[in-house]
C-alpha cells in the first residue's frame, strides 16, 4: 500500500469511529512508524558523474565492472543502487551477438596455486583499416591471471615467440608449463628446442578442443571486445601503442571478479 493511500485509510476509521491514530493503524495493521515515514530522495548526482567517467573508460565492463570500480575507489554503496542509477541512465552495453558451436563437454581444468606455474599462450587475429592482417600473441599466467606479455605484430613465427618467452623469462621467471595448442609457431622446432633446453614443459591440446585452453580463451574474448573491437587501427605502431595501453589498465587497473575484487597484478603481489 503506498505512504497516501495507508495515510487515507487510518484517517478514513479515524473519522467514521472516532478513533485515536494508535487504534486506527491497529484495525487497520499498520505500524504508525510506517504511516509517518517520509521517502527522502536521493541525491545520485555524484554518482552518476562518476558512473559516466568510467563508462567512457569502461565501456564494455557492464554494471558489475563498475560496481567493482566504485569499490575499489572507496565508494560505500550498495550494488542494487549502482544498477537502478545504471539502468536510469541507459548505460546498458549492447550485447554482441556470437554464433554458437556445438562443443564437447567442458573438462575440469584446476586452477594452479604458484605464480609461474602453468602459463597459456594463443593468437588472436585483426586487421588494420587499409585491410593489412595483424597478429597477437596472448599470454597469460593461469593463477593470477595476469597477462605477461602482448606481442603485436603482422607476423609471429616461432623464433619471435621464443624471443618474447626469453624476454618474459628475465622479468617473470620461467613457467613450469606452458599450455597452447597445434599452430605451425608452437609445433615449430624452435620451441621444441627451447623448452628442453629451459625444462618447460609444452602442454598441447587435442586439436579442435579449445575448451581444453579456457582460461586464455577467456582471456582473447575479454581483449577482442574491450580492445581490438573498441579501436581502429592505422598503422602496426598504432596497433602496439592501443594495446599496450589496454593491457597495462588490464593488469593494473582492472579488478578480476575471479581474484576477489583484486587486479592481477595486485593478487600477483600478494602471492609474492
Amino acid at each position: 500500500m503506498k505512504p497516501q493511500a495507508r495515510r487515507a485509510a487510518v484517517r478514513h476509521v479515524q473519522e467514521a469511529h472516532g478513533l485515536s491514530e494508535r487504534r486506527a493503524c491497529g484495525l487497520i495493521g499498520i505500524g504508525r512508524s510506517s504511516l509517518r515515514y517520509e521517502a527522502r530522495p536521493k541525491d545520485d548526482e555524484e554518482l552518476r558523474e562518476r558512473l559516466t567517467e568510467l563508462a567512457r573508460k569502461w565501456r564494455r565492463a557492464g554494471y558489475r565492472g563498475l560496481y567493482r570500480h566504485l569499490r575499489r575507489e572507496g565508494w560505500e554503496i550498495n550494488h542494487k543502487r549502482v544498477y537502478r542509477v545504471y539502468r536510469e541512465m541507459a548505460l546498458q552495453i549492447r550485447r554482441r551477438k556470437r554464433k554458437r558451436l556445438k562443443r564437447p563437454a567442458r573438462g575440469e581444468t584446476p586452477a594452479p596455486k604458484e605464480r609461474n606455474e602453468v602459463w597459456a599462450m594463443d593468437f588472436v587475429h585483426d586487421s588494420l583499416v587499409d585491410g593489412r592482417r595483424i597478429r597477437a600473441l596472448t599470454i597469460v599466467d593461469l593463477c593470477t591471471r595476469e597477462a605477461p606479455w602482448i606481442e603485436v605484430a603482422t607476423s609471429i613465427p616461432g623464433e619471435r615467440v621464443v624471443r618474447v618467452l626469453d624476454r618474459l623469462a628475465e622479468a617473470h621467471g620461467l613457467p613450469q608449463r606452458i599450455i597452447c595448442d597445434n599452430g605451425p609457431e608452437f609445433l615449430s622446432f624452435a620451441i621444441a628446442v627451447w623448452a628442453e633446453e629451459r625444462n618447460v614443459e609444452i602442454d598441447y591440446i587435442e586439436p579442435g578442443k579449445p575448451v581444453q585452453n579456457c582460461f586464455v580463451e577467456s582471456f582473447n574474448g575479454t581483449f577482442r571486445d574491450e580492445c581490438l573491437n573498441e579501436n581502429l587501427f592505422t598503422s602496426v605502431g598504432d596497433a602496439v601503442r592501443k594495446v599496450r595501453t589496454w593491457w597495462k589498465s588490464y593488469n593494473e587497473e582492472r579488478p578480476h571478479s575471479s581474484l576477489g575484487g583484486l587486479t592481477p597484478r595486485e593478487f600477483a603481489a600478494g602471492l609474492a
